[in-house]
């Protein structure tokens, strides 16, 4: 498997991941920004379908509740219904389309009454562009500001926020941490109800 190759259905699944460690340990090793939320309210992972039982998963997908002020500027008082998908990683020998596979499975498994809308973000600092999430049939919703970026010597990139913890800019230049000019983000909704405008 060279994560080149097309990902067969039959060969992969998604389901819950059962371990918050598991999936925050996953993400700290493949995710850009090193870092995974302390809490979840879903965990989903990819699994190689003759491993599912004994297997580690190869993907995660993780979702939490957006801050209130991102939920109220989407759907108003109407914020408690709003998502966000958090992170979404694969291992790099996953087939190339084992990300999108991962997302739309992972957004099924959602109770979209509970959470009628989903919200996420492409980050333009590395390049992403949101074509996983026009794939799956989100909405884009124009640019907004990202925050400070941070890169350690290794080129890195490292956030002021970690755990519980918000570290100051002088912390992070005592870490030996560099600023880089932030690139704005995208945002993209999946609102199958209607409930945002746009």
């Amino acid at each position: 498997m060279t994560g080149t190759d097309t990902l067969r259905r039959s060969d992969w699944q998604v389901h819950k991941v059962l371990s918050h460690p598991e999936a925050a340990r996953l993400i700290r090793t493949w995710h850009y920004s090193g870092s995974c939320p302390n809490t979840a309210t879903y965990r989903h992972g990819l699994y190689r379908s003759d491993a599912i039982l004994h297997g580690e998963p190869f993907g995660v997908a993780l979702w939490i509740p957006p801050t209130r002020s991102t939920a109220e500027s989407l759907v108003g008082d109407e914020w408690g219904g709003v998502l966000s998908l958090s992170r979404l990683v694969v291992a790099p020998e996953v087939p190339k389309n084992g990300a999108s596979f991962l997302m739309a499975s992972s957004m099924r498994m959602i109770d979209r009454d509970r959470w009628p809308v989903l919200v996420t973000y492409a980050d333009t600092n590395q390049g992403h562009t949101g074509a996983i999430y026009r794939a799956t049939n989100w909405r884009c919703d124009g640019e907004v500001a990202a925050g400070d970026v941070w890169e350690d010597a290794d080129g890195r990139l490292c956030g002021r926020k970690r755990g519980r913890f918000t570290f100051t800019v002088a912390e992070m230049r005592a870490q030996g941490l560099t600023r880089r000019p932030a690139r704005p983000k995208v945002r993209f909704v999946h609102d199958p109800k209607g409930l945002t405008d746009g």
